[in-house]
């Protein structure tokens, strides 16, 4: 079963594809930053930034986000056929067994999170194991062992941290021309002018580009980690009702945050809209649900 995860498909090359764009993208807007002030600090600046933020997110991603979560560690006495349950799924799918904490909601749903699958978190709310049979259960839970198992944690750090980067240089440079402390040395010319209007582009444009890639490699990791799910249980069907109940149920999750939605099997938020518009689908941090399903229930084929 390990096979799983050692997918050569063309999701796993369009992802990567992405994040190769998304960095060329981030040399690129620090180099036109850096020339516009004239001054190569601001790169060496800003790349020793995202090295230190790099570092903390890499070892820190799992306590601050099961911190947000309000979540706290379970033991096997408290719910032994779910350790059971993901004990089973890990050692089939040849995974260190991670662990296994509850978050207090009422709203069904679950993350997992961890930098390794050495280091994995699987949480699940109070509200998923109450509302969901143990079928269900099993696709949810085979779900998140399979984004641990694609390595999908760290590719989703590693884009909030891309994107926080592009961000904050975009943000700096604004600021410095709103408040009148960037002043263009008239020497420059039209060069000098179109480098600027080249500037001030980039900084409105690039956050949205970004997030926008950022999404769409998380979209991405949710259908390669619902087939991975599906093929772990052999039964496409346990995922398929699980997505379908967690999605028509309308339970507020109190603890959700916008940083952190990317990360639920199901997005937290618009469980009351059927019909979602093109522009709200582009940020969106999960495809359509009826999409996922229709994809599980094509593998019963």
């Amino acid at each position: 079963m390990a096979t799983i995860y050692n997918y050569k498909d063309s999701n796993i090359r369009k992802t990567y594809t992405l994040f190769t764009v998304f960095f060329i993208v981030i040399i690129g807007i620090g180099w036109v930053f850096s020339q516009i002030y004239q001054s190569s600090d601001i790169l060496i600046i800003a790349v020793l930034f995202s090295v230190g933020m790099s570092f903390i997110s890499y070892w820190y991603s799992d306590k601050i986000v099961l911190r947000m979560a309000n979540a706290r560690e379970m033991k096997k006495e408290d719910a032994r056929e779910l350790y059971n349950t993901v004990e089973n799924l890990s050692i089939t799918a040849g995974l260190p067994i991670p662990r296994i904490y509850l978050v207090n909601e009422s709203a069904p749903n679950a993350f997992a999170t961890g930098r390794s699958p050495e280091h994995s978190v699987i949480a699940v709310t109070s509200g998923l194991l109450s509302k969901l049979n143990k079928i269900e259960l099993e696709g949810v839970l085979a779900h998140e062992i399979s984004h641990i198992g694609n390595r999908d944690m760290l590719l989703s750090t590693v884009a909030v941290i891309l994107v926080g980067f592009i961000s904050l240089i975009s943000d700096i440079f604004r600021r410095s021309v709103f408040f009148g402390r960037f002043n263009r040395d008239r020497e420059g010319g039209q060069a000098g002018g179109i480098l600027f209007l080249v500037g001030i582009a980039l900084s409105v444009l690039a956050p949205i580009a970004g997030i926008l890639m950022q999404l769409a490699i998380s979209r991405k990791r949710e259908f390669l980690a619902d087939q991975s799910g599906a093929l772990l249980t052999r039964y496409p069907e346990g995922l398929a009702s699980a997505l379908q109940k967690i999605s028509e149920d309308e339970t507020p999750l109190r603890v959700a945050k916008t940083t952190t939605a990317h990360l639920w099997i199901e997005s937290p938020y618009h469980k009351k809209d059927k019909k979602t518009p093109l522009f709200a689908k582009l940020f969106s941090t999960h495809p359509p649900v009826q999409d996922r399903i229709n994809a599980l229930r094509d593998m019963n084929g």
